[in-house]
């Protein structure tokens, strides 16, 4: 009982809503400047070699006809669907074709873990039924264990893209520890020079650190999915501080993992926080008009 209690926590319809309008903007940038080749594979075929479950789903091969449709439809499904009215059938719309979109994208032989979490995030979004619709569902309140759960499956997703490339990162060395210890990051910089991650190259042990720091935050990012409050913070600034050193050293940005970190915020507490210091400011306005008014009043007796 206590398992499925934490695979189904009770969470505001709030945070889904928050999360439908970022995610489904976020889409578009990323189809845009990230999985940005789709459409390029429908123009030239001959670049095409379908990934596994492109092939299991019989997938047509892309064209200019059918790329361009995709390309249509996920931006008008996105901008519906971030509107949070027809949250679901606009959803159920951008879950498939933005899998297929990124289907296509990476069938080079390149398949950015990065993306992970963001598509399965886009398949569990709509089976949430809306409550609230258009900007009142920012505030909505309704506690909701259908929106736990979607939310713990983008968590677990998360936390999957860094424990899985740790685990990727033993394999790959004959599981033995020996990756952290190793020169990848001296190579990945001169792979791809940029002035900071040059600089590093002066301070060899640093990168080393940096390594064995990595490595073991991946193996125990398990561990934030049963973190609380503060602690859970902790651990999330952690990764994003990971994320803005790959940047800084190697150009590399992570942004659609990154921005389904939003998953572990409590993005439901937003709308009654403006709520709140609205009132306070309208309180504030009232009690200084009637301070005025007072004053006037004191004044004409005078």
């Amino acid at each position: 009982m206590k398992i499925a209690n934490w695979f189904t926590p009770t969470i505001a319809l709030a945070r889904i809503a928050w999360l439908r309008t970022v995610l489904y903007l976020f889409v578009i940038l990323d189809m845009h400047a990230f999985v940005r080749d789709t459409r390029d594979k429908g123009e030239h075929p001959g670049l095409y070699e379908p990934l596994l479950l492109a092939r299991l789903l019989d997938l047509p091969k892309p064209s200019v006809a059918n790329t361009t449709i995709l390309y249509v439809v996920l931006i008008v499904a996105c901008l519906i669907g971030a509107t949070n009215y027809f949250p679901r059938v606009a959803g159920w719309i951008v879950a498939p074709a933005f899998t297929w979109w990124v289907l296509i994208g990476m069938s080079d032989g390149k398949v950015d873990h990065d993306h992970l979490a963001l598509v399965i995030a886009l398949w569990v979004l709509p089976t949430v039924k809306a409550g609230s619709r258009g900007i009142t569902s920012y505030g909505d309140q309704t506690r909701s264990e259908a929106a736990g759960w979607a939310i713990r499956c983008i968590q677990i997703c998360v936390i999957a893209t860094y424990f899985l490339s740790a685990v990727a990162k033993l394999r790959s060395a004959g599981w033995v520890l020996s990756w952290p210890g190793s020169a990848v990051l001296t190579w990945a910089i001169v792979r791809r020079p940029h002035p900071v991650g040059e600089w590093l190259l002066h301070y060899p042990w640093v990168l080393h650190v940096m390594q064995w720091v990595g490595i073991i935050g991946e193996f125990c990012s398990p561990v934030i999915l049963w973190l609380k409050g503060r602690w859970q913070l902790f651990g999330a600034l952690f990764f994003l501080g990971f994320h803005a050193a790959n940047t800084a050293i190697l150009l590399i940005h992570f942004l659609p993992t990154v921005v389904c970190w939003l998953a572990f915020a409590p993005l439901e507490r937003i709308a009654p926080w403006f709520q709140a210091r609205r009132s306070d400011r309208d309180a504030g306005k009232a009690e200084d008009q009637a301070e005025h008014g007072r004053q006037a009043e004191q004044e004409a007796g005078a």
